[in-house]
C-alpha cells in the first residue's frame, strides 16, 4: 500500500477527524493511482470522496472531479453538491453555480459532473484531471470508467498524485464489472479496495439507519447493511452453490472440446451491449463436468476469428465445435474457419436445433446433482452470475458450454440435441412430473408425521 511520508495530506475545508474513521483515513492516505471504498451502505463513501478530492485544494493548478451518473443525484439534499457547500461556503472557495465548480484561493478548481448517457463521457475529452472521483461506481458502465483514466493528467514537475477513486455498494447496473475488477483482479493488479460498512462510520445515527435497512428484502439488506458483493438474487433455472470451484481440472479425461459459440458485433450506438462471442473449454471424466476456461468477447469477425485462431495454439490438440448456424451462409463461416482458421485442427462446424433453455437442462441437472465444477479462474463469478439471471439479457456462455455438452454426449442421461426438440420435452416433462411426485411424498411423508405426533399427544 502506498502512503503519503509523514502526516496526511489535509485541508482546511475538511470538518472531519480523520482518526476517527480508521477506513477514511486508510483511503485518505493511499496514493496509489486507484482505489475504490466501501461496499455496505452507511459506511462514509461520499465524504471520503469529497474529503479525498478536498486534500490538494492548496496546490495551484490542482483539478478535481466527482461524477455521480445522474445530475439530480448530485444535486438532491444528500447529495455531493450540497454536502460540498455545507462544507465550503463562507469559508474561501467561490462556487460557481452555472459551471458547478468551487474555486479556492490557491486557484485549484473542483468541479462536479454526470455521465447520464454513455457518451457523455465525450464531454471530458480535452479536460485534464489530477483526482477523479466515482460516486456509487456501480451505476456506471465500465466504458465510463475507462475512459476518464485519459483524462488524469499532470506536469512533470508536479509532486500531485493522480488518483482515480471512486465508492459503491454492491448492486447495480455495474455490479459485475466492478466486482471483477476491485474484488478478483484488484489485489494483483494493484487496485485497492477498502471495505466499510455502518459500524466504522462514527458520525451516523446507526439504530435509525439500521432499522431502515431491516425494511429490505434479503439480497438487497446483505448488500447494504454488509456489503456482500456475492449476495445475489436466486436464479429461476441455476444456483451458485451449484458450481463449486477446485484449482486444476483432472489430468486424464473422458473427453475435452472447445466449443464456440460466435457473435460479431462491437458494442456501439445502436447496440451497447450486443451478443457475446464464447468459446466454452468442457471435459467430462468419471461422470463429473469440469468447466475449463471460458473466452468471450464483443468483437468484429476479423478480430473472432483472431481469438479463436490463438486459443486453438494455446489448447493444442484439443478438438473445437462451432455451432453452425442454418442456411448457406452459415455452411460458408464453417468453411472458412476450416480453410483458413483452424487449419490442422479436429474442427467440425455443429447445427444446433432447439430452444436454449431447452438445450441448457441437462447442465442445471448436472449442476444441481453436484456433477459440475469450475476450474479457479477470473470468468468464474462472470459465469455464475450470468447463469443466475437466466432468462436475461445474455445467455452466451451459457449456450456455449451447453453445446459443448450435447457434443460429447456421454451415456449417463443427457441427451443428444440432434433427435428434435418434441423428444426432449418428452423428456422433460416425465421427469418434471416425477419430481412433482416426490415433493407430493415428502408433504404426505410430513403431514403423517405430524397426524402421528398429535395421536400421541391426545
Amino acid at each position: 500500500m502506498k502512503v503519503t511520508e509523514g502526516a496526511i495530506k489535509w485541508a482546511p475545508w475538511i470538518p472531519h477527524d480523520p482518526t476517527k474513521n480508521v477506513k477514511q483515513l486508510a483511503f485518505l492516505m493511499y496514493t496509489g493511482q486507484e482505489a475504490l471504498y466501501g461496499g455496505a451502505a452507511g459506511g462514509g463513501k461520499s465524504d471520503a470522496l469529497l474529503m479525498a478530492a478536498l486534500q490538494y485544494t492548496d496546490v495551484p493548478g490542482y483539478s478535481a472531479l466527482l461524477l455521480r451518473r445522474t445530475y439530480p443525484e448530485l444535486a438532491k439534499s444528500d447529495g455531493l453538491i450540497p454536502r460540498s457547500i455545507e462544507w465550503l461556503n463562507g469559508k474561501g472557495p467561490d462556487w460557481h453555480e452555472t459551471k458547478k465548480l468551487w474555486q479556492f484561493p490557491s486557484g485549484a478548481r473542483l468541479e462536479f459532473g454526470h455521465l447520464m448517457r454513455t457518451n457523455d463521457m465525450y464531454r471530458y475529452q480535452s479536460a485534464e484531471y489530477n483526482f477523479i472521483g466515482f460516486d456509487e461506481l456501480t451505476t456506471f458502465e465500465e466504458d465510463q470508467y475507462r475512459y476518464m483514466f485519459s483524462r488524469l493528467r499532470r506536469l512533470e514537475s508536479s509532486d500531485v498524485p493522480l488518483r482515480m477513486r471512486a465508492g459503491s455498494n454492491p448492486g447495480g447496473i455495474g455490479h459485475d464489472w466492478v466486482s471483477q475488477r476491485f474484488l478478483v483482479e484488484g489485489p494483483a493488479s494493484g487496485r485497492l479496495f477498502i471495505p466499510a460498512n455502518l459500524d466504522d462510520n462514527p458520525f451516523l445515527d446507526k439504530e435509525s439507519y439500521e432499522h431502515s435497512l431491516n425494511e429490505l428484502d434479503p439480497t438487497t439488506r446483505r448488500q447494504l447493511r454488509y456489503g456482500d458483493w456475492n449476495a445475489r438474487r436466486r436464479g429461476a433455472m441455476f444456483q451458485r452453490s451449484w458450481f463449486p470451484i477446485v484449482a486444476e481440472p483432472p489430468e486424464k479425461v473422458d473427453r475435452r472440446i472447445r466449443f464456440w459459440d460466435l457473435a460479431s458485433t462491437e458494442p456501439g450506438r445502436r447496440n451497447k451491449n450486443p451478443d457475446w462471442t464464447v468459446g466454452a473449454l468442457v471435459s467430462l471424466w468419471n461422470g463429473v463436468w469440469y468447466i475449463e476456461d471460458i473466452v468471450r468477447l464483443q468483437q468484429s469477425p476479423g478480430k473472432v476469428e483472431a481469438m479463436v485462431s490463438k486459443v486453438a495454439k494455446q489448447d493444442g490438440m484439443t478438438s473445437i465445435r462451432m455451432e453452425q448456424e442454418p442456411g448457406a451462409s452459415g455452411v460458408a463461416v464453417i468453411d472458412s474457419y476450416a480453410t483458413r482458421v483452424l487449419v490442422g485442427h479436429d474442427f467440425k462446424g455443429v447445427p444446433m436445433r432447439g430452444d436454449k433453455l431447452i438445450r441448457a437442462k441437462p447442465l442445471a441437472s448436472a449442476a444441481e446433482l453436484g456433477k459440475v465444477r469450475l476450474v479457479s479462474a477470473p470468468w468464474n463469478n462472470t459465469f455464475v452470475d450470468e447463469l443466475e439471471s437466466v432468462p436475461g439479457n445474455h445467455d452466451d456462455q451459457m449456450d456455449a458450454v451447453s453445446a459443448a455438452m450435447s457434443v460429447i454426449r456421454p451415456s449417463t442421461g443427457f441427451y443428444d440435441f440432434h433427435q428434435g426438440t418434441e423428444s426432449v420435452m418428452a423428456d422433460l416433462e416425465l421427469l418434471e412430473a416425477e419430481r412433482r411426485e416426490r415433493q407430493i411424498g415428502q408433504v404426505r411423508g410430513r403431514v403423517e408425521t405430524k397426524q402421528y405426533a398429535m395421536t400421541e399427544i391426545f
